[in-house]
């Protein structure tokens, strides 16, 4: 059987669909999307979708991007509640036609199996909308039953999107608290003494998936000083709160200590006492000047790279115990050194920074590695929106990220 011209399928289809970005640039439209829209190809291609329809109330935009979120985050298909959205019209000048749509985000996915684009199929029911808005006068040919039966079907459609609309500005408004506290829990006073230091955090892109990285920079005797990250298993305010606990601990046990096994020996201790803390990773590197050492320690976390202004790097992966609290009995942290020279680039990041689906996560951090080398001679602050930006993540990605770039 010959392969189908699926440009012919997409522009032949009699639904209007249009496909956008992750970003919510559109990047095509069918004949009957045009249509029903009353636009050009040149009135939508590379516009953002919420520039050519704009949503004075908001409800509508922030639906949409909720559910096209989901289908980023599932990669399935999502149907949403009918969606009233006005649509310019030319007469009279800066008017509005009211339209209704019933729509159905699904996925596209690229080379790489992730979700590039997303198709929006949008059923116009403006007309039926309309008609049982006006129900008190049916047609005459209808039978009052199915007039009947088709007013308690819209009225239930109406009911599911006020519904809809409830839900996503209550999720809207607890994710605003969680990622507002996480931030606020996330201030690291001693980081303004570190201009060759750059740290970032992004929070999860899904509604509620706000999680529990952490990163610290803490001030050490003498011109030491270490750096830190972290993740907590969970979601939502709770894994924020922990992820706050957790830091703290480790910050107090680093500053007391200035060893980062026994600070890692310590929050493992904390960590057992909360079963929401058990699993979680972390792991803490010092920078020695004085010996040209990084010493450091890891509890189930992924492994800090360095890498050299010639452009090779390596993993400081000698030594990797048990996420937090994962033993039975307490045992003492391993710890290790490495060796570093001026100009080297130290960098520590959570699993947000290279996890994707379907692929195996050293893929990932082999392709972090390629990327930190490439945009070595960057400094810090350009060098991690570089590598967020390569790695396409710029905007958010399906898990929390923390990163954080030391230039040593």
């Amino acid at each position: 059987m010959a392969d189908l011209d699926y440009v012919a399928l997409f522009a032949a289809m009699p639904t209007p669909c249009v496909v956008i970005t992750r970003d919510f640039v559109i990047v095509a439209a069918n004949p009957a999307y045009l249509e029903a829209t009353g636009k050009t190809r040149d009135d939508l291609i590379g516009r953002p979708l919420f520039d050519v329809f704009p949503d004075p109330a908001d409800s509508g935009e922030r639906n949409v991007r909720a559910s096209v979120d989901r289908v980023v985050e599932t990669g399935k298909p999502h149907t949403m509640a009918l969606l009233k959205y006005d649509v310019p019209v030319e007469e009279p000048p800066s008017s509005f036609e009211e339209r209704w749509w019933s729509l159905i985000n699904s996925p596209v996915t690229g080379p790489d199996g992730e979700v590039e684009w997303i198709l929006i199929r949008a059923e116009d029911v403006t007309a039926y909308v309309q008609a049982h808005d006006l129900r008190l006068h049916p047609p005459a040919e209808a039978s009052s039953e199915a007039m009947a039966l088709e007013a308690a079907l819209f009225e239930r459609a109406r009911e599911l999107q006020t519904l809809n609309v409830e839900l996503s500005e209550e999720n809207a408004r607890d994710r605003q608290v969680a990622v507002t506290l996480q931030k606020a829990m996330l201030l690291t006073p001693d980081l303004e003494k570190h201009p060759n230091v750059a740290v970032r955090y992004l929070p999860a892109v899904e509604t509620m998936n706000v999680c529990g990285d952490w990163y610290d920079l803490v001030d050490l005797s003498g011109d030491r000083f270490s750096v830190g990250v972290g993740d907590v298993v969970g979601h939502g305010l709770e894994a924020a709160a922990v992820m706050g606990m957790l830091r703290s601990v480790l910050s107090a046990a680093m500053r007391a200590l200035e060893r980062p096994a026994h600070a890692l020996e310590v929050l493992g201790l904390y960590a057992r006492s909360m079963e929401s803390a058990l699993n979680s990773t972390a792991a803490e590197a010092m920078v020695d000047p004085r010996s040209g050492l990084i010493i450091y320690s890891n509890s189930g976390h992924l492994p800090p790279v360095l890498v050299h202004p010639d452009g090779e790097f390596e993993l400081l992966d000698q030594v990797l115990d048990p996420p937090l609290g994962a033993r039975p009995q307490h045992v003492p942290c391993s710890q290790a050194g490495q060796p570093y020279a001026s100009g080297d680039t130290l960098v520590l990041y959570t699993d947000g920074l290279i996890e994707r689906r379907d692929e195996d996560i050293d893929v990932g951090l082999d392709r972090l590695c390629r990327t930190l080398a490439r945009h070595r001679a960057l400094g810090p602050r350009q060098m991690a929106d570089a590598v967020l930006e390569d790695l396409g993540v710029a905007g958010g990605a399906h898990d929390d990220i923390s990163l954080i770039i030391v230039r040593l």
